[in-house]
């Protein structure tokens, strides 16, 4: 198992607090605003700060055509798919138990890597896969008769979760000659088009000017989503191994259902604080430095 650098794990922890605190904000987005729109608008805003990004460190924007179709396909199921869901389920669902759903993709992820990249999972990332189930179903104990009656909702998340796992897969192994930074922005720039698109096509009858909680919300997923989180993500998910990568953003959705307590007043229940010991314990048995890696 290949332990974290310090830069790993500093966009780890950053990403880590990024994205869970980001649910109950997400929430208020949707509550005032189209959630397609919604997203739409944050995609077009972060897009000119993730291209500043890549101009300040010299990254290169061009990508050869040779590599435009398969890019398209990282696009659809790290992106479109998910994002389209993702914000479409959360209109349905409270915050915190759409981030569990959303993140169940770290156990999707190491079975399908298992199943078909021909990932070695060792007994530690076989006790991470389990900590992890166990921990998204306690969470969700109190959620079942809720989710019963918002199916479409649970549905659209768990889809979400099975394509970004997919292609949390594909980024791994793509064989695109590029820098990260550089499928990131395209990949953002290609899902703001088609996230645009989605909501012209369903919510036309609905758009209009984005009140102060809206933007907020909007400015907050453009600048911190789009901006840091999305290519942070992606450069953790091609330069770790698949299993790692993926159990490690396990205490996402835990920080997703505190922040949407304290923020939303959610309430929280004893099933909650026993899935941190679990999310912990997965975290730990794809992170924790081997015997051979500590000795080095």
């Amino acid at each position: 198992m290949q332990s974290l650098s310090r830069r790993q794990l500093a966009l780890l922890v950053a990403l880590t607090l990024a994205w869970g605190l980001n649910w109950p904000v997400m929430k208020l987005g949707v509550s005032a605003y189209p959630p397609l729109a919604f997203r739409a608008i944050s995609v077009w805003l972060g897009l000119p700060l993730l291209a500043l990004g890549l101009r300040m460190l010299g990254v290169p924007f061009h990508l050869p055509r040779r590599y435009w179709p398969a890019l398209l396909v990282l696009a659809f199921f790290n992106m479109f798919v998910w994002h389209a869901c993702m914000i479409t389920g959360l209109t349905h669902l409270s915050s915190g138990r759409a981030a569990i759903l959303g993140y169940t993709m770290p156990v999707f992820s190491a079975l399908l890597g298992a199943a078909f990249y021909g990932a070695i999972m060792s007994g530690r990332n076989w006790l991470g896969v389990v900590a992890a189930t166990t921990g998204v179903v306690l969470l969700l104990w109190h959620e079942l008769h809720r989710m019963a009656g918002a199916p479409v909702g649970v549905v659209l998340l768990l889809v979400s979760a099975l394509s970004w796992a997919l292609g949390t897969q594909m980024m791994r192994h793509t064989r695109i000659e590029a820098h990260t930074l550089t499928l990131s922005f395209w990949m953002t720039a290609l899902t703001a088009v088609f996230l645009s698109a989605m909501s012209l096509a369903f919510e036309a009858d609905r758009w209009q000017a984005p009140s102060a909680t809206a933007w907020g919300a909007i400015v907050f997923n453009a600048v911190v989503v789009f901006g840091f989180a999305q290519p942070a993500w992606l450069t953790l998910a091609r330069s770790l191994p698949p299993a790692a990568s993926s159990l490690s953003v396990s205490l996402i959705p835990v920080l997703g259902v505190f922040s949407g307590a304290y923020v939303l007043g959610e309430v929280l229940h004893w099933q909650d604080w026993a899935s941190v010991a679990l999310m912990v314990t997965a975290i730990a048995s794809v992170l924790w430095p081997s015997r051979s890696a500590r000795g080095t």
